[in-house]
């Protein structure tokens, strides 16, 4: 399983844009499932966004129009650009990746913190 390091979380203010970089420590081209998750204070973490090996989206109802997620195979990384953000955003945001659609056969990184003030 490859290693992963999230980077690019801070703070920022409603309606302000950050971009999280996601780092392997190994090729992802053959990795299916590279996703981003998030889990603020008290509650389950949750999908944010995920792309395939062949290049598919999926967004959580509450990311899409304005969260967008990519993968550079060539720099093992995956990106998660987020503009518009709302308090609500406010959580740590994890990386993982992952062989099938189910996180827990995958690798997680430590998390980065992404707090939007109001």
């Amino acid at each position: 399983q490859v290693q992963l390091v999230e980077s690019g979380g801070g703070l920022v203010q409603a309606g302000g844009s950050l971009r999280l970089s996601c780092a392997a420590s190994g090729s992802i081209s053959s990795i299916n499932y590279m996703s981003w998750y998030r889990q603020a204070p008290g509650q389950q973490r949750e999908l944010v966004a995920t792309i395939t090996s062949g290049l598919r989206t999926n967004y959580a109802d509450s990311a899409k129009g304005r969260f967008a997620i990519s993968r550079d195979n060539a720099k093992n990384t995956v990106s998660l650009q987020m503009n518009s953000l709302k308090p609500e955003d406010t959580a740590v945001y994890y990386c993982n990746a992952a062989p099938y659609i189910d996180p827990r056969l995958g690798s997680w990184g430590q998390g980065t913190q992404v707090t939007v003030s109001s």
